[in-house]
């Protein structure tokens, strides 16, 4: 009973619940969004790359995605549509991805150097280190990166806690306690030559048996 003069207290029934997983998930995507689409603007804004009139190449994909693509330079393709992995490579990524029965909505593809410049050495050193800020906003599982370049620029990135990647193809290496790394030749120099094929393929199937050592969860 509550005494005469005494405040009302709130009813359970109007007490705010807390959040469920499904609603911090969202809270979480939502932010992810507006931070990709903070640094798609911020990309389209930057003058330090010599592009002339030339868009950058923006990153594509879910920003959240467990598995993030990384290569080096953008083809013809990719600087005509202003997206990475769109064309050629693209089309050769979503068959690879459904042979290996991974998701496409679980990945994000990404370049280094996303301005259309005629000589990649041309590229600023900050638009390379802007890989650095989409991982922080992805978070991703695992970096697929494409080619001894992707490599090494993905090490000379020093993030955090991370550790020297090395050339090994087709071998899982630990970046950090929270990110793997895949390393693959090029899918770019691999859509030719039967032999280039094979080699992207040997490599990047690993990248099925992590998504299927993946907890259902």
């Amino acid at each position: 009973m509550q005494a005469e003069g005494e405040p009302r207290r709130p009813s359970k029934l109007t007490e705010p619940m807390p959040a469920t997983e499904d609603e911090i998930r969202e809270k979480y995507l939502e932010r992810a969004i507006r931070e990709i689409n903070s640094l798609s603007r911020d990309v389209q804004g930057c003058s330090h790359c010599p592009r002339g009139n030339l868009m950058p190449v923006l990153g594509s994909g879910h920003p959240q995605a467990d598995i993030m693509l990384v290569k080096y330079t953008p083809t013809v393709s990719e600087i005509e549509e202003g997206v990475a992995f769109y064309g050629r490579s693209g089309n050769a990524m979503r068959k690879s991805l459904s042979r290996l029965n991974i998701d496409p909505l679980a990945v994000y593809g990404t370049l280094f150097v996303k301005c259309p410049v005629g000589d990649p050495a041309l590229a600023d050193p900050a638009c390379l280190a802007r890989v650095a800020e989409e991982i922080a906003i992805v978070q991703p599982r695992i970096i697929v990166v494409m080619g001894e370049q992707a490599m090494t620029a993905l090490n000379e990135l020093e993030l955090p806690l991370a550790q020297q990647i090395e050339w090994k193809p087709g071998e899982l290496q630990p970046l950090t306690d929270a990110c793997d790394v895949l390393v693959t030749p090029n899918i770019d120099d691999s859509l030719d030559a039967e032999d280039s094929k094979r080699d992207f393929w040997a490599a990047f199937r690993s990248l099925g048996e992590w998504w299927g050592d993946l907890p259902p969860y």
